[in-house]
């Protein structure tokens, strides 16, 4: 399993931890991923996803897993991400049709 945010793309970085005379040893930055079961209010289905902390925050502000897929783009999107948001579009461009 990647370290890297589904939503977001957001993954380690790279650095130096730095002692008090001032000697530098690599380091990785590890982003804060979660597993949380978000749900599509459109889809009516729940989600398994692995995502960042900061990620949660941007759904619950943006109002929900739909909203925020529909803003986000592409290459940020893990290929599951990318399949749900394919599937809330195909379902809300025959919604307004029918």
């Amino acid at each position: 399993m990647s370290r890297k945010c589904e939503l977001t793309g957001k993954g380690p970085m790279v650095g130096h931890n730095v002692s008090h005379a001032n000697n530098k040893t690599k380091r990785r930055f590890l982003p804060n991923l979660q597993d949380v079961t978000l749900e599509s209010e459109a889809l009516g289905r729940s989600f398994r996803l692995r995502i960042s902390n900061h990620a949660l925050r941007s759904v619950d502000h943006r109002g929900g897993l739909d909203a925020f897929l529909a803003k986000a783009r592409d290459e940020e999107l893990s290929s599951d991400a990318l399949a749900i948001k394919k599937e809330i579009a195909k379902l809300q461009a025959a919604a307004p049709a029918a």
